[in-house]
């Protein structure tokens, strides 16, 4: 066997017209595109293979069970549980749009009780705020009147009149 010895030289690059400014330049490119070929690698492996890496994914941990495909049997079993609806008669549906009709009229009358009663609340509200505030007022006057005192409350003192002694002969 002969050596496996390159006829390139080791700074073929190097000697290339390019230079080192144009290689820098061209590593972001070249990232990008690789990146982007991965992408594209991964979405077309996924599409292809998606439930199968799910179920894999599932078994695999337990916490990511809600990953696993849902079985279509399953769901085709349970759309065939429903009974088809019978066809409607005309006669019974009249019935039902003529009860639907005096569900609306009693709903309208109450909704009418409703705004009276909120009416008239409204309105003794009022009235009993208006009494509270007057109330108020006139007990913030009446002080800065100052009322005489009552006499009942007030005990008036008399002086007690000092009665002369007699000159006591000096001694």
């Amino acid at each position: 066997m002969s050596s496996m010895r390159s006829e390139f030289p080791a700074d073929l690059l190097a000697e290339l017209p390019m230079g080192p400014a144009l290689r820098k330049r061209s590593r972001p490119f070249t990232r990008f595109v690789i990146t982007f070929g991965i992408g594209v690698a991964a979405t077309l492996a996924w599409q292809s293979y998606g439930d199968a890496a799910r179920v894999f994914i599932a078994n695999s941990n337990p916490q990511l069970g809600w990953l696993a495909p849902q079985p279509a049997a399953a769901s085709a079993a349970s759309a065939a549980m429903v009974p088809p609806t019978p066809a409607a008669d005309p006669q019974e549906l009249k019935s039902m749009s003529l009860g639907l009709a005096a569900v609306g009229q009693r709903v309208d009358q109450l909704a009418a009780q409703v705004a009276a009663g909120q009416d008239q609340m409204t309105r003794d509200i009022t009235a009993k705020l208006q009494a509270a505030e007057q109330d108020i007022l006139s007990k913030i006057a009446a002080p800065a009147a100052a009322p005489a005192p009552r006499p009942e409350t007030f005990a008036v003192r008399k002086p007690t009149p000092v009665q002369p002694q007699a000159a006591a002969p000096p001694r």
